[in-house]
């Protein structure tokens, strides 16, 4: 079978796959057609400006689907890590998970301003960073799926939330899997969706600690990721968390795991002689299973106690409540 024949038939059943999930009555609230007359070209739009912003600067979809994650975990996908701090509000974008690391911000205010100039105020910030968050892998060569949409945008945020319930890169696989499982995502729903460190970077003091103090790490990988991360200092410095393809979706970060060359310590946790083993060994062997777990557990997480109806607001402006 050719690459594209297979390729055809890994979005094939990636389609339905996702088809079948929305089917659910879980996702009756949300639809992918809700902008169909409202607003028919915002997925175009979205689309365009995130193949613009990746040839640019290929890191910005790694970017972007972090973003998301980290919205959906605090609240629900809601669009409130995108709010800005004031003298009499506190958001999420200063907690620590986010301090000084989430990214993409302006690209999605671009995007909301080209969605306004089409379609003023019919179309949520939470929404838009959806969809983006999917474009954004397709752009880097993964699954695409459909994005249920009609989420509204909160006119709150918490940062204590975010500071607890964003996992850590030094969690442990036991506390990985209650805190996937306290926004309604089983342990495969985290492991497919840990997959999304196929793309990206982490900084040197969120990888410290494992390239000198622990042994389930291959040797030679620990030693080149000390090269640009030194004992002390560097905190900021760079390093891909996929070291064979750091700009392409795929399943090498599985691969890495078994080779024990997962950066975070809370990436290798799922390679660690726990229950997800064999699990990563089923993705790093099958890409195609690996691409439509990630697609499905997607939609489930972007389905995270979402605002709908007249709950919440559309943003205007996605820094700012109206």
């Amino acid at each position: 079978m050719s690459s594209e024949t297979m390729a055809s038939t890994t979005q094939f059943f990636v389609t339905l796959s996702v088809l079948a999930l929305l089917a659910c009555s879980s996702y009756a609230q949300l639809s992918p057609n809700f902008y169909a007359t409202s607003c028919p070209n915002v997925q175009v739009i979205v689309r365009n400006a995130m193949r613009q912003a990746v040839n640019r600067e290929l890191r910005i979809g790694a970017s972007i689907l972090r973003l998301f994650f980290h919205d959906c975990f605090v609240n629900g996908c809601d669009a409130s890590i995108l709010l800005d701090d004031t003298p009499t509000f506190t958001g999420e974008k200063n907690a620590l998970p986010n301090q000084n690391s989430a990214r993409g911000f302006g690209l999605i205010d671009t995007i909301k301003t080209n969605v306004e100039a089409a379609c003023n105020a019919t179309v949520s910030c939470a929404d838009i960073l959806a969809l983006a968050a999917r474009d954004g892998v397709v752009l880097l060569g993964g699954p695409s799926w459909a994005v249920p949409l009609g989420r509204r945008d909160a006119r709150t945020a918490s940062q204590s939330a975010a500071n607890s319930q964003i996992p850590s890169p030094f969690a442990s696989l036991s506390t990985l899997i209650s805190m996937f499982a306290a926004k309604g995502l089983n342990a495969r729903d985290m492991t497919a969706l840990s997959g999304g460190h196929t793309i990206g970077q982490a900084r040197c003091s969120t990888f410290r600690n494992r390239i000198y103090n622990e042994t389930n790490i291959d040797p030679n990988f620990a030693a080149r990721r000390r090269n640009g991360c030194p004992a002390t200092g560097g905190d900021t410095n760079l390093a891909p968390l996929d070291i064979q393809t750091p700009n392409r979706f795929g399943n090498n970060y599985y691969q890495n795991l078994v080779a024990r060359r997962g950066l975070l310590h809370s990436d290798q946790e799922l390679f660690n002689g726990g229950s997800q083993d064999a699990l990563v060994r089923s993705y790093s062997a099958n890409d195609g299973a690996f691409s439509r777990d990630f697609a499905a557990a997607m939609v489930r997480m972007s389905n995270i106690s979402p605002l709908t109806g007249t709950n919440g607001e559309i943003r205007r402006d996605c820094k700012r409540v109206n």
